[in-house]
């Protein structure tokens, strides 16, 4: 049996199928392939063919590929009400394979469970949260610890994509955000979807140079991380801070500031949308298991940004438990759930004060223009430091103030 849009378009089910289309159009087999693994639209003498060999206009292959266009768009809200009749039918006749989820444990902030996401979400209340972050499975053919192998075609795991994207736009309260981290190859299909219901904050990257180069293309050196707001503008964005950058061996400027020195904000410099400084989790002593674990420094960072405390967090995806470890210590109320087993993110709770000073140390090393280590270096090797560039200030200032001689 063979499945996907493009051969469903074609009206191929199995492989004999396929070598007749090939035959007949004269279309190879491997371009055949190739449009229904991607689910593109054939161009040049490839769609000429399939169009003399199918008997239909390019805009009706299109529309049977699901390709809509602002054209297309025009036509169908023209005539939506004649299109939902004759689809009504079909869309009732749908039916979902319901997935079960069931109450874990519970901690002073939040509620964990274990089971399918999408059936969770089924229950939770619309316009109930305040944060969602999503780190989804990559469909990069992994076994992850629930024994499920991640790698699906495309099709199917863009269809569940959306259902899980769609119902987290329903749990959003208006001004709340929601951050995706992906590789940017499925953040290009993400963000097509959110951009139907929410407004685009950003698209941050965040450099991990671990991957390995790949024949032919550009070093993926980046993951994509999607920043959406529900209404006009987020009812919380905290300025997260980082510290200024120098040099490592003897603690010089990097940049020339010239003179605007003085004029850098001493909780440090703006945060941009590339983010340089947030780690892979390789150690031993920091990973808890197989699988990729995402650093806590990147969610006390989400976390920090777009919620307060008693705001409610919740992440459909738990794997190893940092969105809740991190929102339990900055005292954000959380929800979660995992498909596969959820002992591991029990143990972390039972060990959180270990996590509670990682992060005390991420918070101490963050808003703020020099940490104490890159204070102690600067002024071991004699660079300025805020409280220096005041003092020369008012030591001129004061050079230049006029003496009087005599009193009038």
């Amino acid at each position: 049996m063979i499945e996907g849009r493009f051969f469903r378009a074609l009206n191929i089910t199995n492989k004999k199928e396929l070598k007749d289309f090939s035959s007949v159009s004269k279309v190879k087999i491997s371009n055949l392939r190739y449009y229904n693994e991607e689910g593109i639209l054939p161009s040049g003498k490839d769609l000429e063919s399939l169009l003399r060999t199918l008997g239909i206009s390019k805009e009706e292959l299109k529309l049977k590929l699901g390709i809509i266009d602002n054209e297309m768009l025009d036509a169908l809200q023209f005539n939506s009400s004649d299109v939902m009749r004759l689809i009504n039918k079909d869309l009732n006749e749908v039916k979902e394979q319901k997935g079960t989820h069931e109450l874990s444990f519970e901690t002073d902030f939040g509620k964990m469970f274990h089971g399918d996401c999408l059936s969770l979400m089924d229950e939770m209340e619309s316009e109930s949260v305040d944060l969602i972050f999503a780190d989804p499975p990559f469909n990069l053919d992994k076994t992850y610890e629930s024994g499920i192998n991640d790698k699906v075609s495309k099709e199917e795991y863009l269809r569940w994509t959306e259902k899980w994207v769609s119902k987290c736009v329903d749990l959003l309260k208006e001004g709340g955000a929601i951050f995706i981290w992906n590789l940017p190859v499925w953040n290009t299909y993400i963000s097509d979807i959110l951009n139907r219901y929410l407004t685009f904050r950003h698209w941050i990257a965040v450099d991990v140079k671990y991957r390995l180069p790949i024949k032919n293309r550009l070093y993926p050196s980046h993951y994509g991380m999607l920043y959406y707001v529900k209404g006009k503008k987020p009812k919380t964005f905290n300025n997260q801070r980082l510290p200024l950058k120098i040099c490592r061996h003897c603690g010089g400027d990097i940049h020339d500031y010239g003179g605007y020195k003085s004029k850098l904000n001493e909780d440090g410099i703006n945060l941009t949308d590339v983010w340089y400084d947030i780690p892979p989790v390789r150690h031993s002593l920091y990973k808890t298991r197989d699988s990729n674990e995402l650093s806590l420094k990147l969610l006390e960072r989400v976390i920090s940004l777009a919620s307060n405390e008693g705001d409610t967090v919740f992440d459909p995806f738990g794997g190893s438990g940092t969105t809740y470890i991190v929102s339990e210590i900055l005292k954000r109320n959380w929800i979660g759930v995992e498909l596969g087993p959820v002992e591991g993110i029990k143990k972390r709770f039972e060990d959180i004060e270990f996590h509670v000073g990682q992060i005390k140390e991420i918070q101490k090393n963050s808003n703020t223009l020099f940490t104490d280590e890159m204070r102690k270096l600067r002024k071991a090797n004699g660079h300025w430091l805020p409280e220096t560039l005041n003092s020369n200030k008012a030591e001129t200032k004061k050079a230049k103030t006029p003496v009087k001689l005599f009193d009038n």
